[in-house]
């Protein structure tokens, strides 16, 4: 885990099912954590604890229950993605539009899946320009440029989903952030919207 701006803290672990490497976020401050897997270091990881835990969409529960269990947590999920949760899951929902814990504003980006959310903070980032968490839609291989997830995932007219996503980045680019927090793939980290400009622009 490293810290990558003041009050936000990234980390990379396999996915025990996809077995693939996703990015997770804790912010200390807030105590809060954002499509979280455990750490390599496990729960001790968070010494101030967790009150809540934000899902950029429903596909991001992850490792949450684990992390519910022993924090007694508050696992938040935009209302519109709560059809995944039927095995006893304890999500609260929310609205696009809705003042989330630690002042975080979810943002509807929609597209790729009705619940395809935005998260924006502005606690805790560099020069208080903010930073925005993102879901699926962006993603980034290494240090490059961000990409698309992969056409397969986008159903069957995946021309139609970029559109939509690139309208709903370009709409994000009103706020003053710096920073990108990526589901899959590292942070950009003091050049976020520079980045995500490019990336609608392309």
């Amino acid at each position: 885990m490293k810290e990558i701006v003041p009050g936000i803290h990234h980390w990379t672990g396999v996915h025990p099912k996809l077995k693939i490497v996703v990015s997770s976020y804790y912010l200390p401050d807030e105590r809060i954590l954002i499509d979280p897997l455990i750490p390599a270091e496990g729960l001790k990881a968070f010494p101030r604890g967790v009150e809540h835990i934000l899902l950029t969409n429903r596909h991001h529960y992850r490792q949450s229950g684990e992390i519910q269990d022993a924090f007694g947590c508050t696992v938040w999920c935009v209302e519109t993605g709560m059809h995944e949760f039927t095995h006893g899951e304890k999500v609260r929902p929310f609205k696009f539009g809705d003042s989330l814990p630690g002042g975080i504003e979810p943002i509807e980006i929609g597209a790729l899946c009705p619940d395809e959310t935005a998260l924006f903070l502005v606690k805790g980032a560099r020069r208080n320009n903010g930073a925005i968490a993102l879901a699926d839609g962006a993603v980034r291989e290494g240090r490059g440029p961000l990409a698309f997830v992969p056409d397969e995932y986008m159903g069957e007219d995946a021309a139609k989903v970029k559109a939509g996503l690139k309208e709903s980045y370009r709409r994000l680019l009103n706020r003053s952030f710096d920073t990108l927090l990526l589901a899959h793939g590292l942070p950009v980290v003091g050049r976020g919207r520079e980045a995500l400009r490019a990336f609608v622009e392309s």
